[in-house]
């Protein structure tokens, strides 16, 4: 008769019964050893078969479902995604540039001798800032350059500056630095460096106000709206905002301010953001070689020597080199602009402002009922509303503000968590507003339920991080669930595609784009939970750390050098957690199962541990 205890799974065996197995067969064991081993082997084959049983019966079915929701909300991804891409594309083939759809005249002050600069509106130029002391200066002299008459032209300064050595700085510090003032600082012990640097720009004849309030209620929507209350602010006609961290060119306002005065419905302007790249001016290049090589009368040998060692003329700005996280940043963001913003301004006059580098007329914020703090995405927030009103949006994608990006991790999750969640949150709240709206049409409506709000901001965080972080590699788990191809394949390379070949400069960094944003993916998804059900940190606002020129003047840790940063700081372990849960899936799919899932899951692995690690992003040494 049949020993019973010998009797194996039916399934294949699990890797600790194989281990036994092998080591049954290698090692002399005793008989008292041999009858533990085969102990073990039936407790582990009880086990696999009740865990096949409750798989089958309760797992697979769940998963299941789970599988249909994703591939409905890939669908609507694609569908979102490739209407985008094909009116992005539309709009450069048919050349349908702003300038082309509004009317745009360069305002000129010349034509009538005695109106003077009259022919210029007034413009308030807003720069909210909290504890920026590493770019305000970059900020403020960037909006003091700005080419437009200086009695039609304010700059307001909005400190919300809570740092004591933002806010007060020793006098021989004052006095070695801005001598022009001297004499006006012997009637002060302590003055805030922000404060200093307007002081300056105000002794230069520049129409500048420093504004500070006793408490940051409302955050940046809070200071802007109070700035907006002072006596001079209610004259200007248009009102320009640029982040701390923004420098725009001279000639922002004489490209922007003619749509608003040429088109009285339109209230914003939006420019794009330009985050720094090396432009190589090939002909002017060229040209002065020529001129070197022909007016300078020079000999063969050093016209060729000239030419092997001729540096083309380039410009650089910014920090999106710093890093592969910023660089990362650079071309979600640049799809952003291209295409996302691009789309909305061109079909149906809206989009999200993105909070600065955009004007707007004082008029359509009033009329939209003027600055909420209602949510952590007050721009979007008042877009919306002014859209509901009749107004419209345009951005103008030739116009290029310079910015910073987040430059270390924490900076950058907790620039993201505000963002996903904000706007989650702003949709619970107003998606009826948007439905009973009377002054936009039907279709623009479901423009800005569904497609913008619905699966722009919920469904593209959802599906990226449950199916391809979570239900993808459960399934390798359940063989009673499957994920056909094209759901797994080609829905995400088709999205894939339809974003690098908008950044094609960009094209060897789609891989780590891909793994880096289903990391992220699990942020975004966390928090547009929480706005959704306005819960936890659903009203969190955390202001993104800027690093200005520090990452030049400080030095850099190499990737292997011991960080100035404790441990628990370096470590996040929510990341670490399902690296774990990965590597475990494809391990088992490696050894069980029926796919090659787990070439995919061992690299996204690898995202998540070397995330969890904290080797991602820009460190910087203490001084």
């Amino acid at each position: 008769m049949e020993d019973p205890l010998s009797v194996g799974p039916a399934a294949p065996p699990s890797p600790v019964g194989v281990v036994s197995h092998l080591l049954s067969t290698i090692l002399p064991l005793s008989d008292g050893v041999a009858i533990a081993w085969r102990w073990s082997d039936a407790l582990l084959g009880s086990i696999g078969d009740a865990w096949r049983e409750v798989r089958s019966r309760a797992v697979a079915p769940v998963l299941r479902v789970a599988i249909v929701v994703c591939l409905a909300m890939s669908a609507m991804l694609l569908v979102e995604v490739v209407s985008m891409a094909v009116v992005s594309l539309a709009v450069k083939i048919l050349r349908r540039w702003p300038e082309s759809r509004y009317r745009w005249e360069p305002i000129n002050a010349g034509a009538d001798p005695e109106s003077g600069n009259l022919d210029f509106p007034m413009v308030l130029v807003q720069i909210p800032m909290y504890n920026e002391r590493k770019v305000y200066k970059l900020s403020i002299g960037a909006a003091c350059a700005l080419f437009w008459p200086s009695d039609r032209i304010v700059i307001q300064v909005l400190d919300d500056s809570t740092d004591p050595t933002i806010k007060v700085s020793l006098l021989p510090v004052a006095f070695n630095q801005y001598k022009p003032i001297k004499s006006e600082f012997n009637r002060f012990s302590f003055q805030g460096m922000v404060e200093i640097e307007c002081k300056l720009w105000a002794n230069k004849g520049i129409n500048i106000y420093y504004e500070v309030r006793d408490n940051r209620k409302g955050y940046k929507a809070g200071a802007l709206k109070l700035g907006m209350e002072h006596d001079y602010a209610k004259e200007c006609e248009f009102v320009a905002i640029f982040d701390s961290d923004f420098q725009p060119e001279p000639d922002f306002l004489m490209k922007t301010i003619p749509f608003l005065v040429h088109n009285p419905r339109i209230a914003l302007v939006q420019a794009r953001w330009q985050f720094g790249k090396y432009v190589i001016h090939f002909w002017l290049s060229l040209k002065q070689f020529v001129h070197f090589s022909i007016e300078g009368n020079c000999h063969p040998c050093l016209v060729l020597k000239k030419l092997l060692t001729w540096h083309f003329m380039d410009d650089f700005a910014v920090n999106f080199s710093d890093c592969l996280m910023t660089r990362i940043q650079k071309l979600t963001l640049d799809y952003h602009f291209k295409v996302e913003q691009e789309a909305g301004s061109s079909t149906f006059a809206f989009f999200g402002f993105n909070g600065t580098a955009g004007v707007w007329r004082t008029s359509a914020i009033n009329e939209a009922g003027g600055w909420k703090d209602r949510t952590t995405v007050e721009d979007m927030d008042l877009a919306v509303r002014a859209t509901l009103r009749g107004w419209k949006l345009l951005y103008v994608g030739d116009v290029k503000v310079k910015s910073e990006l987040p430059s270390t991790f924490k900076a950058y999750r907790y620039q993201q968590h505000r963002w996903s969640c904000g706007a989650a949150y702003l949709f619970r709240k107003m998606a009826i507003e948007i439905l009973k709206a009377k002054e936009v049409s039907l279709w623009k409506k479901f423009h800005l339920t569904y497609s913008f709000f619905f699966v722009r901001k919920i469904v593209t965080h959802l599906v990226t991080f449950f199916l391809y972080c979570v239900v993808i590699p459960t399934s390798v788990l359940v063989p009673e669930a499957t994920i056909p191809a094209w759901g797994v394949v080609y829905i995400p390379t088709t999205i894939t595609i339809l974003n690098a070949i908008r950044n094609p400069s960009s094209l060897h960094l789609i891989p780590f784009w891909i793994l880096f944003e289903n990391v992220m993916a699990m942020h975004r998804m966390k928090a547009t939970i929480i706005g959704l059900l306005e819960a936890g940190t659903f009203d969190e606002w955390i202001v993104t750390d800027k690093l200005g020129e520090s990452l030049k003047d400080k030095t850099r840790i190499p990737l292997l050098e011991k960080a100035s940063t404790t441990l628990s700081d370096r470590l996040n372990l929510p990341e670490l957690g399902f690296a774990a849960f990965l590597f475990l899936c494809a391990c088992y799919n490696l050894a069980y199962g029926q796919n090659y899932y787990y070439g995919y899951i061992y690299v996204q692995a690898v995202a998540f541990l070397v995330v969890g690690c904290g080797y991602v992003g820009t460190f910087i040494a203490n001084p």
